[in-house]
């Protein structure tokens, strides 16, 4: 099942798709970056595989695009079980969480992307099949309403979601592992580069990866997305190895920056840097102003820019830093009555 995400940069067709899964480590050995995580799980997994039982619910929080994904099929893969997948916005209706747990089987995972979608009436479905492994069906309405309740199989439930805080403490509470997922590294971002297109076949200088890596926003479904971009653009132009050069061409047709800025990330910045004068200004302005959604600039655009410093959240609103005004080219504080 395709799970969607916000996301930015080049967008995939059903071909990245395919290669997306390619590209998918297959053992944790594999999975570049994240070693904490990585090695809580690996201790959670193998005490419950030691002990014969079924894993507690394991939750992952963090940015898109760092592999939660991925981590869900490799703690399936590690109990040598099968993996089932949905995502919060899909399950609509009791019936709906209902239909998934009864066609579980002893010992599969469940994973939930978008967990933070979920309803509160789904999520009350949910608790006791976390807890107890049982399912309540209410059938009838009224004082003839009754309440039938099923066994289900042992099962793990792991759920991701990039906004944690939208989960009720009664549902957080009942995982029994919780990991938040960091941004990567560049040394880590280039050796995934390194080894995707390794299995791309794709010949590659360092310093290309470095490239790539420098505008990959610290996110290896971004670098990924850049490196196939690069590769097409390679091969249009009868390319056999790709060098630093190479990629720099393709990346600024792309429109992508040094530092992983996208033509959208900048209008964000001019404009509050111009049409309001560096602000403070409310997210409702800039979202009109650019022609974008205020979840989008929110959940999107706006960690990175702040992760960079480019861009600050104030109790009166957002406000471009010095930073930012460098990066886009205003670099008078006057100009802007700001001194950040």
């Amino acid at each position: 099942m395709n799970v969607k995400s916000p996301q930015t940069g080049p967008q995939t067709g059903p071909d990245d798709q395919v290669l997306d899964l390619t590209l998918r480590p297959r053992t944790f050995d594999e999975y570049i970056g994240q070693e904490k995580t990585k090695e809580n799980l690996r201790i959670v997994l193998g005490a419950a595989k030691k002990r014969n039982e079924t894993p507690e619910h394991v939750l992952l929080h963090g940015p898109s695009g760092l592999g939660k994904t991925t981590l869900a099929y490799l703690i399936a893969r590690e109990l040598n079980t099968n993996v089932r997948m949905t995502s919060g916005t899909a399950l609509e209706k009791a019936g709906d969480v209902g239909s998934i747990l009864t066609g579980l089987q002893d010992g599969d995972v469940l994973f939930i992307d978008e967990v933070h979608r979920l309803n509160k009436t789904i999520e009350e479905v949910i608790y006791p099949a976390m807890e107890n492994f049982k399912l309540d069906i209410v059938i009838g309405k009224g004082n003839a309403a009754k309440t039938l309740q099923i066994d289900l199989p042992r099962f793990t439930l792991v759920a991701a979601t990039t906004k944690i805080s939208m989960l009720s403490a009664p549902f957080r509470s009942r995982f029994g592992s919780s990991f938040r997922l960091e941004y990567y590294t560049p040394e880590e971002i280039e050796r995934i580069l390194a080894r995707s297109a390794s299995l791309l076949s794709v010949a590659i200088e360092p310093q290309a990866l470095s490239r790539i890596a420098r505008s990959a926003r610290a996110t290896p479904r971004v670098a990924n997305r850049l490196l196939k971009r690069v590769r097409d653009y390679a091969q249009v132009n009868g390319i056999d190895t790709i060098t630093n050069t190479v990629a720099q061409a393709a990346l600024q047709l792309l429109e992508v920056d040094p530092q992983g800025l996208e033509e959208t990330d900048r209008r964000i910045l001019r404009a509050i840097a111009t049409t309001f004068s560096g602000g403070p200004v409310g997210l409702k302005s800039i979202a009109a102003t650019v022609a974008e959604e205020e979840a989008t600039i929110e959940d999107v655009y706006e960690p990175y820019l702040m992760r960079l410093g480019f861009l600050a959240r104030t109790t009166k609103g957002r406000v471009i830093t010095k930073a930012g005004r460098e990066h886009i080219g205003v670099s008078d504080p006057d100009t802007l009555g700001l001194d950040f």
